[in-house]
């Protein structure tokens, strides 16, 4: 059956909470994991969104999450918060240090958020975004299981390590900046596999290192890095801040996030910082700038399409493929009073 389901915000995120408490997840982990899930659906990153919640609830049944690790957190100096995950999702450990990260940014000027031993976050935006909206300037990072080649080579060596920017504006949503050091997502080139589609070129090597573009054959190869070497010194940057000083695993050891039932045990890294500390008058100029780029000037801002997206799905609803609904829907429906 194809074609989609149009459910409501509030809706989702009961759904995708009872598939995975079904799954075995406890409620706190279960209301963390369907929070991030629906506001990336709400914001048009679908392959982020619920469809990337069904691969939560997969690695929930398979033990790649443990959906009843509790987030050990740390505070080893004043402006540093540590996480370790515990083998759990990425999402609980933030949202227990959020109000404390907050608190230290605005108290110390910066402040920095670090976890380790975790699954793969999905949208890395979703982080730097809440933190804008609390008036602070975020920047995020986190790594995952080898898919893309280091510069000058032709196997893994790096996940697609996104880095996500976001900085407040008055009177309006944030810039929010959240992309991949490859040259596409990975969610991607699965989707297109899956369809029988074709890849642009520059996106993926086969499993002989050799320039492809069928999804399928992408898929056992790998993928490549945006602006050649440049993108893929951002995914080394983007892998020391995320894996490194975290302790998480390099993306090289971390096991696989769609197969098997070992954590791949990655980091995040976000870096808070209170503007109005360095100018008061920062979320103004801000502002001001951002219309300039793109009234004066026809620049693509980032982050007012996602606050557009999210305002149509609080009045109409999200509109989800079926197959995704379906199968959420049918673990939901499975969990007992």
């Amino acid at each position: 059956m194809t074609g989609t389901v149009t459910i409501g915000m509030e809706e989702a995120l009961a759904l995708c909470e009872s598939a995975a408490r079904r799954a075995g997840a406890n409620a706190e982990v279960a209301v963390s994991m369907a929070r991030s899930a629906v506001a990336a659906e709400a914001e048009g990153k679908a392959s982020v969104g619920l469809a990337h919640f069904v691969d939560y609830l997969e690695a929930l049944e398979a033990g790649r999450i443990d959906g009843n690790a509790v987030p050990e957190i740390t505070r080893p100096a004043g402006a540093i918060i540590l996480s370790d995950a515990k083998g759990g999702a990425a999402h609980p450990g933030f949202d227990r240090a959020f109000d404390d990260l907050v608190d230290t940014a605005r108290k110390f000027g910066v402040a920095i958020f670090s976890q380790k031993n975790a699954y793969t976050c999905g949208a890395l935006g979703y982080f730097a975004g809440r933190l804008a909206e609390r008036g602070l300037v975020s920047i995020a990072a986190t790594n995952g299981p080898a898919l893309v080649a280091g510069a000058g080579g032709t196997k893994p060596v790096y996940c697609t390590n996104p880095l996500a920017f976001a900085a407040p504006a008055a009177g309006g949503p944030p810039l929010l900046i959240d992309q991949s050091s490859s040259a596409t997502a990975f969610v991607n080139i699965r989707k297109a596999a899956h369809a029988g589609q074709s890849i642009p070129e520059g996106w993926a090597l086969d499993a002989a290192g050799n320039p492809t573009t069928n999804a399928s054959a992408a898929v056992k190869g790998t993928l490549l890095a945006f602006g050649g070497s440049r993108g893929a010194n951002i995914a080394l940057m983007v892998e020391v801040l995320s894996a490194g000083l975290s302790g998480a695993n390099w993306s090289l050891d971390a096991p696989p996030f769609m197969t098997g039932s070992q954590s791949p045990g990655t980091g995040l890294f976000v870096l808070a910082i209170e503007p109005k500390l360095l100018d008061p008058d920062f979320d103004i100029r801000m502002a001001a700038q951002l219309r300039r780029l793109a009234d004066d000037y026809g620049v693509h801002i980032p982050g007012l399409a996602k606050a557009e997206a999210r305002r149509n799905s609080r009045e109409a609803g999200l509109s989800v493929p079926r197959t995704v609904h379906e199968a959420i829907t049918r673990r939901a429906a499975a969990l007992k009073p």
